[in-house]
């Protein structure tokens, strides 16, 4: 069972997180706290090695932020995996969230067929991660980082960083999103996310197909193409 440490301020949204956990295969609540000091004394408040596999952190909170939080943790050494949950949408925390090694940024709010869908995610990377044995491939490297974009180039103007955030959120996605959809999801303006999608698709990890938007109007959306060495 993954040991999970559920964290944010806002007793039903801690109460709505449990529940949701409780429906997913392969998890278990470990603790749950509401604010930032408490999920730093939670993971290191122990001898020895965190008794938490994952954190599901929302980032903003009374004490201090999740930023704050992970920040902390790292360093002090410690590795847990953490999955941000949060409504906060700016690029910038997007892109510190993703510099401290978030496995997912979720934006509140969202369905139990969204969250499941993250976990399960997760939950196959530490698979993965633990079946890896010996010398690994490129490919075997990239999963084992939960890179997406493997060894994409990242032409001039484009953050590596940010690259690596839209492509895990259309990966994990599964389904066809357009420049406007993943920018919500992602909190990043939909000029940027369309020059990173766009990108994608010239190198050939994206499908790029065209469909009717919400006014009638012809819209692009785009979609992760299964490569060799992909595990999903």
């Amino acid at each position: 069972m993954i040991r999970t440490l559920l964290v944010d301020d806002d007793a039903l949204t801690l109460e709505l997180h449990r529940s949701y956990l409780d429906r997913v295969d392969g998890f278990e609540v470990g603790a749950e706290c509401t604010s930032a000091r408490a999920a730093v004394n939670a993971v290191l408040g122990h001898a020895g090695s965190t008794p938490f596999d994952l954190m599901l952190l929302d980032i903003t909170m009374p004490d201090g932020s999740g930023i704050d939080v992970l920040r902390t943790l790292r360093a002090r050494g410690t590795a847990i995996d953490v999955i941000a949950i949060t409504g906060v949408r700016d690029a910038e925390t997007v892109r510190q969230m993703a510099a401290l090694g978030v496995h997912q940024y979720l934006v509140k709010p969202f369905p139990f067929s969204v969250f499941s869908e993250r976990l399960a995610s997760y939950r196959e990377h530490r698979e993965s991660a633990r079946s890896t044995d010996g010398e690994a491939t490129q490919a075997e490297i990239d999963a084992l980082l939960g890179r997406a974009t493997g060894t994409i180039p990242v032409p001039k103007g484009l953050s590596a960083a940010t690259l690596q955030t839209v492509s895990s959120e259309l990966r994990a996605a599964g389904i066809a999103l357009s420049a406007s959809e993943a920018a919500e999801r992602l909190g990043m303006s939909r000029v940027a996310v369309r020059r990173y999608l766009e990108h994608l698709a010239a190198e050939g990890v994206v499908a790029r197909t065209a469909r009717h938007g919400t006014r009638g109007r012809p819209e692009t959306e785009y979609v992760w193409e299964r490569r060799t060495g992909d595990r999903r």
